[in-house]
């Protein structure tokens, strides 16, 4: 699974001012200030970063840029016949076209599941994969979760209802 590094980097403590001029204290570390009107305590500064690790099998990586490369398109070509017929893609040859534009909304939901998940633990989101392709994948994922969310919300309000994952009496019945 993803692990995560976290590095906390802090600045030196400033010298004591009683024992140091004004002038060295200035010249040997730039974050320390002089105040006049407050006792003088360190300023520290904390940096906290984490770093999701890039996992050494790939086969999921792999599998996720196939999955989202052949899902984004097919969930393209199924909200545009959506929108323009009422009805999902046809069922196709046993039911063959039907079957992949299911597994292409479930394959989204994955990456896009995938994704949260991996954000909550690491505080990043997917690493970017062979050539970036997984971080593309990730990103077409969540337009095209943005797409599913406007068609079908659109869907909803203008005809009432979703057309069922079934062939009906509606659409290829």
């Amino acid at each position: 699974m993803v692990a995560s590094k976290m590095f906390l980097v802090a600045s030196p403590p400033c010298p004591v001012t009683s024992l140091v001029s004004s002038q060295q204290q200035k010249t040997s570390n730039p974050t320390c200030r002089i105040r006049k009107t407050k006792p003088h305590f360190p300023l520290i500064r904390l940096k906290v970063l984490s770093m999701a690790k890039e996992s050494s099998d790939g086969l999921a990586e792999k599998a996720a840029i196939a999955g989202g490369l052949v899902s984004t398109p097919v969930i393209a070509w199924s909200l545009y016949t959506l929108k323009t017929t009422g009805c999902g893609l046809p069922p196709g040859p046993g039911g063959s076209i039907g079957a992949l534009e299911g597994l292409s909304y479930l394959a989204v939901v994955g990456i896009v599941g995938w994704s949260l998940y991996t954000k909550s633990q690491t505080g990043s989101g997917l690493p970017s994969g062979p050539y970036g392709l997984l971080g593309a994948v990730e990103g077409f994922t969540y337009l095209t979760l943005l797409a599913i969310f406007v068609v079908f919300g659109l869907q909803f309000f203008q005809q009432g209802s979703l057309p069922g994952p079934l062939p009906s009496d509606q659409c290829f019945g």
